[in-house]
């Protein structure tokens, strides 16, 4: 990880331009904060969605609300739910799809 250029960032989120991003299925919205080395993001999945792409990027997640389906392209499906945190590492396929009525929002470290 590259050297911050200030040792405590504090993102407000709500003060951060949101940005549509078409998937196969519905359009996720990216809060995204770009860091030397770091990418931040808080993204909103709507009811519905899937994401149009199979991504290999490593990522870490953290679900602040709703449910995703983690579909990994060489092991069975993982549930993602409120609370929970996710390694997902880099060249394994992997893309989100929404699960029941609600939007699901996850903070996405890269």
């Amino acid at each position: 990880m590259a050297k911050l250029p200030h040792p405590c960032i504090v993102v407000d989120w709500p003060a951060v331009a949101n940005e549509r991003v078409p998937g196969a299925t519905g359009d996720s919205f990216w809060r995204t904060v770009q860091l030397p080395g770091l990418r931040l993001r808080v993204v909103e999945y709507p009811p519905g969605y899937l994401a149009d792409h199979w991504c290999e990027r490593a990522h870490v997640l953290h679900m602040l609300g709703g449910a995703l389906a983690i579909e990994l392209a060489d092991l069975p499906e993982q549930l993602f739910q409120t609370g929970q945190t996710c390694h997902l590492a880099a060249g394994h396929g992997h893309r989100v799809r929404t699960l029941g009525d609600q939007a699901a929002v996850v903070l996405i470290v890269d």
